[in-house]
């Protein structure tokens, strides 16, 4: 592949992650506003649903990993993840109960099947100079169209409603099917490429702490549905000044995704990680000793930086602790691990909140953070 392709492939990913992320974020940011406040579902359902759509990501994306790399074949789990992002929506806009959105939510998170055999994409087409700078632009794209579909939510709640809005934000991914579908080119594999079964040998014991350690940590990561709902309790804020801090930490972590890429590449990748795991126990410190909205702000800020450096550098990390030829399976099955944890985390930070207390789930994320920095130390860059 030469240059002018590389950047080409890279630059088509990188505009249709920002066409679905601003359909995703038209109603991420009143999510759990809809749940809880339309749909009249209690905390540990919301969790519940949180969890298991975080589940799903992971188990999808290991399926679509592996499968990718034994087929030699990824455009297509790319193009169809779109296409199930953008019919989840709809199904959302027609639910008249909790239980209705589940199907559509496994839908939804069905779609991130597209995750691991684009990041191997990207990865192929990136050098090891350039490679953390392009998965923090595709970050940062994600991110920015984040943050055109909050605005988006912002001005055109008030008008449309819930449901219209869903129904709205379905468009942009489709248009994205699009863009993959005609602009992305992937050779035909030749006769006999199928790659031979991937094992558990073929992960070395440098791997697999990071995977354990990641996992620790996502235990602790619960959704960022807990942070709104609680800066809505604790400062009393009207329902449509939440959608403001969701732009808050949206817009830091498209910001900021780029640099962090920039600087895994320049200060190396477990520098970065760790900066990450720290950035969380801030936030969720912030949250529980700082209040009024300036500590409501701070801590969104906090979640926002913590953001943009995790989801740039975790890909990077992980695409270079795997052989090339296993790299979207090695990509799926770190996030499988990392989200088979995000289940029962979103559930326990759920209980914890119902029978404890709301800082609950805050204290706890703390502890595991440092636990995995901890860990972090122990694991060698290649």
């Amino acid at each position: 592949m030469d240059e002018r392709e590389r950047k080409r492939r890279v630059r088509v990913f990188a505009a249709a992650s920002f066409l679905n992320d601003m359909g995703s974020d038209m109603i991420y940011p009143i999510w759990p506003l809809f749940v809880t406040g339309v749909l009249g579902a209690p905390m540990s359902v919301l969790g519940f649903i949180d969890g298991l759509g975080d589940a799903l990501v992971s188990i999808s994306q290991a399926v679509s990993g592996y499968l990718s790399d034994k087929w030699r074949r990824r455009k297509i789990f790319v193009w169809l993840g779109y296409a199930f992002g953008g019919l989840s929506r709809v199904g959302y806009a027609f639910s008249a109960a909790w239980q209705h959105l589940v199907p559509f939510r496994v839908l939804d998170r069905a779609g991130k099947m597209r995750g691991a055999p684009r990041d191997a994409m990207v990865a192929d087409a990136s050098t090891h100079g350039d490679r953390g700078a392009n998965f923090g632009l595709l970050r940062t794209m994600d991110n920015l169209g984040a943050v055109v579909g909050i605005l988006t939510c912002i001005f055109l709640l008030g008008w449309l409603g819930y449901r219209n809005l869903f129904i709205l934000a379905a468009i942009p991914s489709f248009i994205a099917v699009a863009l993959v579908y005609f602009f992305i080119r992937e050779n035909k594999p030749a006769a006999g490429s199928i790659v031979k079964p991937f094992l558990l040998k073929n992960i070395d014991g440098n791997f697999k702490l990071f995977i354990g350690l990641s996992a620790l940590f996502s235990l602790g990561a619960f959704s960022y549905s807990f942070l709104l709902v609680y800066a809505q309790k604790t400062g009393g804020y009207d329902a449509a000044f939440i959608p403001v801090l969701y732009l808050i930490f949206t817009a830091v972590a498209s910001l900021t995704s780029l640099p962090f890429g920039k600087m895994a590449d320049r200060f190396g990748r477990k520098n970065v990680t760790a900066v990450s795991f720290v950035l969380w126990g801030a936030c969720c410190a912030s949250f529980i000793f700082f209040g009024g909205l300036l500590g409501i702000i701070l801590s969104f800020v906090l979640y926002g930086l913590h953001r943009g450096a995790i989801d740039t550098v975790q890909r990077t990390f992980v695409s270079e602790l795997i052989a090339p030829k296993y790299r979207a399976t090695g990509l799926g099955v770190f996030q499988m691990a990392v989200g088979l944890f995000a289940l029962p985390a979103s559930v326990i930070a759920g209980v914890l909140w119902d029978s404890v207390g709301m800082t609950a789930p805050f204290r706890v994320a703390i502890g595991l953070s440092a636990a995995a920095v901890i860990l972090l130390y122990f694991v060698k860059e290649k």
